[in-house]
């Protein structure tokens, strides 16, 4: 008999951090092309010319429409939303009660009373039940992603163009007047007679716009700007290199949800269905509690203790108002040591079990990945999301660490793998643990992004 609800399901296995690193399910599942030509020089790309990303099928979203649209996101959202409304974006981030992160991603101000918020489903499952749970006049549409929907075509069709070369090609195929260029400020564009709207945002120091329109209209954008694209050298990114991005412009993409516990989130697991992501995902890597609230963070764990605002009344504000004057830890990026990475490839020719294979680009191997950070055999952090970085010639990941321990050159260590051979997803073999040199190094890793990607004009 299957659950019910996640509720259901963690009763019944009796401890949501053992459900969730025994999950049957593997790493997040981007649903196109592994690779147009080869994903090394499409990770290149991003950084020397230009690259075309195909976002279209990998999120979710929610569409919240309405007289209370800014009311309500200024209730879910740690932002401040003060002078929100149509052509204005955000990097949504919202909290559960006791002030853990649930998830964050883009909120598009469509109209003054419409929004669009486009991610991971934990924060759009999040938000369509507080919607539904509140006292607010809007009302709701999810436009679910391809992998949970795959017979239904989408409403959007979503491109990116980044690199050097992007805004070359993007005012040569623009048929319309100039372009918003302005960090995460929204504008207008017209490819092959089709009207699109923009988002301003780039990735490698360099600029770019993300755009999107009618899902109908998506083909004759795609081949028009792979026509004059071309001309400039712009690749495609398939799934491949498109699992790196996130990793060389410092965003960690998938927190572990903080609503597996407690009595504050007991109705939201009773609400969510037996089979819903939050119910199927898997946590993977060294870091293995029993205790689920272990892997919860917080804003100031990802850096967004900077847009957290108490100007405005929203859930877990209380929480973090009281964890503000403690102690956190920092968000870096590591490098991990050339010769213990290649004593994990060398393993591959070893006795078996060896280590943890890392699969090329992308290393890891559940929807959200825990590796503890170590100095002198003690856990001071956690990382997260190991790829190998064509543009960097390294291994990377992101972490967050103790505070002390956050400065350029900082010498740590990961541990690699599962303890006790691994876990029970079918996707891990049966390895040995290792320890990984890694030196602490800032976010984003490129300079170039650091110093321009929020000052662009």
């Amino acid at each position: 008999m299957s659950d019910k609800t996640l509720q259901d399901k963690i009763d019944r296995i009796g401890n949501a951090s053992h459900m969730l690193q025994n999950s049957q399910v593997g790493a997040y599942v981007f649903p196109i092309s592994p690779q147009y030509t080869n994903w090394m020089e499409e990770v290149r790309s991003w950084r020397n010319s230009a690259v075309l990303l195909n976002q279209s099928y990998h999120m979710t979203d929610l569409y919240i429409r309405g007289k209370d649209t800014v009311k309500f996101l200024s209730y879910v959202g740690v932002n401040s939303f003060e002078g929100f409304g149509r052509d204005k974006a955000k990097q949504l981030v919202c909290c559960s009660p006791d002030g853990y992160v649930i998830g964050d991603g883009i909120i598009f101000g469509l109209e003054d009373d419409e929004a669009l918020y486009v991610g991971r489903p934990p924060l759009t499952n999040w938000m369509a039940y507080q919607a539904e749970i509140g006292d607010f006049d809007i009302t709701t549409e999810m436009d679910i992603r391809s992998l949970e929907n795959s017979a239904k075509p989408r409403k959007l069709y979503r491109y990116e163009v980044q690199g050097p070369l992007a805004l070359d090609i993007l005012n040569e195929v623009n048929e319309g007047g100039p372009l918003v260029t302005k960090f995460f400020n929204m504008g207008e564009i017209t490819v092959a007679g089709c009207r699109a709207r923009t988002l301003s945002h780039g990735m490698g120091g360099a600029k770019g716009l993300e755009l999107w329109g009618p899902y109908e209209d998506g083909k004759k954008v795609y081949d028009r700007l792979l026509d004059v694209g071309a001309k400039y050298g712009m690749l495609r990114a398939g799934a491949r290199a498109y699992s790196c991005a996130a990793m060389e412009s410092g965003w960690i993409p998938s927190p572990l949800p903080a609503i597996y516990s407690g009595e504050t989130t007991r109705a939201y697991r009773e609400w969510l269905s037996g089979n819903s992501f939050e119910a199927t995902c898997s946590v993977g890597g060294s870091f293995q509690p029993e205790n689920v609230d272990d892997f919860y963070l917080t804003p100031w764990d990802l850096d967004y203790d900077r847009i957290v605002k108490f100007d405005h009344e929203f859930i877990g504000r209380e929480a973090l108002e009281r964890m503000a004057g403690a102690r956190h830890r920092k968000k870096v990026t590591l490098v991990w040591d050339h010769d213990d990475v290649l004593k994990i490839f060398a393993g591959m020719m070893a006795d078996f079990p060896g280590p943890k294979l890392m699969e090329l680009p992308a290393g890891h191997y559940a929807a959200h990945p825990y590796d503890q950070v170590l100095l002198d055999g003690q856990m001071v952090g956690l990382s997260t999301y190991p790829v190998y970085s064509a543009n960097e010639r390294a291994w990377i990941s992101l972490a967050m660490v103790r505070p002390d321990l956050a400065t350029q050159g900082m010498k740590l260590s990961i541990l690699w793998g599962e303890a006790n051979g691994g876990t029970q997803k079918p996707h891990v073999e049966r390895h040995v643990q290792m320890e990984v040199g890694a030196e602490v190094h800032p976010w984003p890793i490129h300079a170039a992004a650091r110093k321009e990607y929020r000052a662009q004009k």
